[in-house]
Order: C-alpha cells, then structure tokens, then sequence
C-alpha cells in the first residue's frame, strides 16, 4: 500500500516521456498532458483523462490506506462511522480506474512516435508500469467483500420471515424466494423486514434497480448516435512545415499496420472499432431479449453481460493515445498535434457505453417470463 502510494506521486511528478526532433526537446508529465487538453478547449476529454487515470486512482489509494493504517492501529471498523458510504463510493468508482489502459495507450503512441523523433523514457513511464503492478497486487489483497463482512451491522435477518413459494416451473432466485439483495454489499435482506435501506451498506433496498431497462436503453442510444461521428471525425489534428493532417481512429490504425506494428495496429482496430461495436449490439441484444421476455440461454447471456463488463473500459485506449502524442508534439517550428471533435464523441461512446452496461441490472435476464406481482410477492 505504502509502495503503491509513493510510486503514484512519482508517477505524475515527473515525466512520461521526452521527444527530440531536430534538436528540439519536449517532455511531459501525466498532469501536463491534462492540462494542454483544457487550453485547447478539450474540457471534456481533459476531465475524462484527469478522473480516470489521477483521481479516481488516487481516492482508492487513500481509502484502502486510511483503512489499512487504522486496522493496523488497532482501531475496530465500528469506529469508522463513514466508512460504509465511503466504501459503495470506491465501489462505484473502481470500473473508472484505468492506470492499465492509460499505459496501453502511453505504449502505443510511443511506437507512433519512434518513426518520426527520438524518443526517451522517463521516469513515470516505468513508475506507471510498477504502479500498474501494485494496483492489481493492492485490489486483490483488499477484498471489499471481506471488508463488507467485517462491518458490524444490525441483525434483523430471519429465515422465516422471507421464504416464499417457489414459482412454478422456474429456477428460484432470492427475489421469488422473499430476499432483497443489496445492489452494493449484497446483503441478502428479507422483504419482510422493516428495512428500507440496507442494514450494512445503507444502500437503498430495491428488488431490482429502479428505471434500469429504460435508462440502459438511453444511455445506449445516445451511444449509437454518437458511434459514426466518432469514426468519421478527426480524433488528431497534425500540422507541420508539409501541411496539416487530420486522423480519423481508422486512418491511424493504417498509420500503424504500413509502419510495420501491425500488432498495435490489430490492438488499437479491436480496443477502439471492434470493442464498442460489439458493445453496442451485445448490449442492445441483452436489452432486447429481457424487453421480449426471451426465457433461453440464461447462462451464456448472463456470462455475455460480464465479458461487456470487463471489455468496455479498454476502448479508452485512443483518448489516452490522443492525449500522449498532442502532449509530446508540441514542436512549434516542426510540428504540433492537437486533439480533433472526433475524440469527444469517441469518447462520449465509450463513457455512455459503459454507463449503459452499468445501469442494466443482469438480474433481470432471470425475471424473463415472470410478472412483476409474482417477483414482488412471491
């Protein structure tokens, strides 16, 4: 925890990287790159970067160390009256930690670059590569559902109160059988009881997350909306002593497959086309299916929810490419790369894709061919 902490600071204290072309000399730090992004009125896109790769990062790291350091002390949890509420905010945030993706995308625009200046590493470089490391060490270690059991709460759970008859003909789930399960800690509380939040977590208690078809659908719409812009809008704008240049997300993939790194080319073709494509008509399907009351393949759709789950976040790989080469290429007298529109609706699809996925309560694939009186009262 400590070492994860002191190489994050060394990580956005100094810089990623250094690019010299024709004895002119540019570096830049994570935080310089955000802040580049603001002064060319990317705002959005610099917060996006900013949330996901410094503070969300960084609120993980100060939660699990204030945790860690007062268990250490011998403090009981008990004691940490805010402690719930600030473990369902870490919760929420986790899916928006991206230090992986960011240095995916740190490693690709380097390649890019090694073409056309020489290139140096920094310092930050290989403190972001050992932070990657101790992030994955940290969040395997800090279990939050031992952290969640370890919470004193009040005991209000009898078995008798929820049993409910199963519904015929139907696999039993905790909702048919009279339980609620807390959307956060997943409390199992029964229905029965005089609970209107979670006795834990004090998350509300619903018996499945309120509007989640509706807003899934709109979040995923919007999306759609936004997925031709994003590929047929500049997401670079290049300009040299030769002329000005604009790059679409399927023009630097050729950049990349003619340069020879045809192994980034098919990385950055899968993370920023294939991903959210698939997203899109993965998710819509998934939506479509619980909206027609589809009753088969239970199982392979729900697994199909957890692998959208996992792969959304890496379609975040471009902005961060965007970012780290109009933050090195700032060579006034040679060249400059500036962020283009395109990255904002790229990046709009990415963020509303994996708000979508977030919002569609899985649960709801097994209700398929129940009434909601039946699911509500057994």
């Amino acid at each position: 925890m400590l070492a994860a902490a002191i190489v994050f600071l060394i990580a956005n204290a100094f810089p990623i990287a250094s690019i010299d072309a024709q004895g002119h000399n540019n570096d830049t730090t994570l935080l310089g790159a955000v802040r580049l992004l603001w002064q060319q009125d990317m705002v959005l896109i610099a917060i996006l970067v900013c949330v996901t790769t410094v503070i969300i990062p960084a609120l993980e790291l100060l939660v699990f160390g204030t945790v860690l350091l007062l268990l250490r002390l011998g403090h009981p949890l008990d004691s940490l009256r805010r402690l719930p509420w600030v473990l369902r905010m870490v919760l929420h945030t986790r899916p928006w930690s991206m230090i992986e993706v960011f240095m995916l995308g740190v490693l690709v625009s380097l390649v890019k670059l090694s073409h056309l200046a020489s290139l140096t590493p920094g310092v930050a470089l290989w403190a972001y590569a050992v932070l990657m490391l101790l992030l994955a060490a940290l969040s395997n270690s800090v279990n939050l559902r031992k952290l969640w059991a370890a919470l004193p709460f009040q005991q209000a759970l009898r078995t008798e109160d929820a049993t409910q008859p199963v519904i015929a003909g139907r696999e039993p789930t905790a909702a048919s059988q009279g339980w609620l399960s807390c959307h956060v800690c997943g409390l199992l509380t029964p229905r029965a009881s005089q609970y209107q939040a979670c006795p834990r977590c004090a998350a509300p208690l619903h018996t499945r997350i309120p509007s989640s078809l509706i807003t899934a659908w709109a979040l995923l719409i919007a999306a759609a909306i936004l997925f031709l812009p994003a590929n047929l809008l500049p997401i670079m704008e290049t300009g040299s002593m030769f002329g000005f240049q604009r790059d679409t997300i399927l023009s630097g993939v050729v950049f990349l497959w003619e340069s020879g790194s045809w192994p980034l080319a098919l990385l950055v073709f899968v993370a920023s086309i294939v991903v959210p494509l698939f997203k899109l008509l993965m998710l819509g399907g998934l939506l479509l299916s619980v909206q027609l009351g589809w009753q088969g393949h239970r199982h392979a759709r729900s697994r199909l929810y957890r692998v959208l789950e996992f792969v959304g976040r890496w379609s975040m790989l471009d902005i961060y490419v965007v970012t780290m080469l109009s933050a090195l290429v700032q060579i006034q007298s040679l060249a400059t790369i500036a962020v283009g529109s395109g990255a904002v609706a790229f990046g709009g699809v990415v963020v509303l894709t994996m708000l979508a996925t977030l919002r569609f309560d899985p649960r709801l694939i097994w209700d398929a061919g129940v009434s909601e009186d039946k699911l509500n009262h057994g």
